[in-house]
């Protein structure tokens, strides 16, 4: 699998522009973006309109691999007058586009219901520890 070629940029007054390089029409598209900090909007924002970038290419389906959920920890009120930001966040990534997320170590699993699509949770451990073990010539004891 290859990586696409697209422009990312920011205008002046700090809005994204995202142009797709190349022909993704009947793609399945996979699009790779932690929501992390110090820029967890900026990044966010940058998702969503490479999303609708896609989208609007007329690709067949659109993945979402988010290594870092932003906005996870908002994932119920504590109290009056809270926003439930993870759902929020879900609505958008689901209304821009996305067919499919993929997350890894979500905060809580609670947060995989707020998606009208379908999700993938991976745990990082495994999968770090897997290929860690294809590196360094021990032998772990949980094999």
């Amino acid at each position: 699998m290859e990586l696409g070629t697209s422009t990312i940029k920011k205008f002046a007054d700090g809005e994204v522009y995202v142009q797709i390089k190349e022909s993704i029409r009947g793609c399945d598209v996979f699009l790779v973006q932690p929501t992390c900090p110090p820029n967890v909007n900026d990044n966010l924002m940058e998702l969503l309109i490479m999303i609708d970038a896609c989208r609007r290419a007329s690709c067949r389906s659109i993945t979402c691999v988010i290594p870092y959920y932003g906005y996870a920890r908002a994932d119920r009120r504590t109290s009056g007058r809270e926003s439930i930001a993870a759902k929020l966040t879900a609505n958008l990534l689901t209304e821009s586009g996305a067919t499919r997320i993929v997350m890894l170590d979500i905060h809580s699993l609670q947060t995989i219901g707020y998606f009208d699509i379908p999700v993938d949770h991976i745990y990082g451990e495994t999968v770090i520890l897997g290929a860690f073990y294809t590196l360094v010539p021990i032998r772990p004891r949980w094999r």
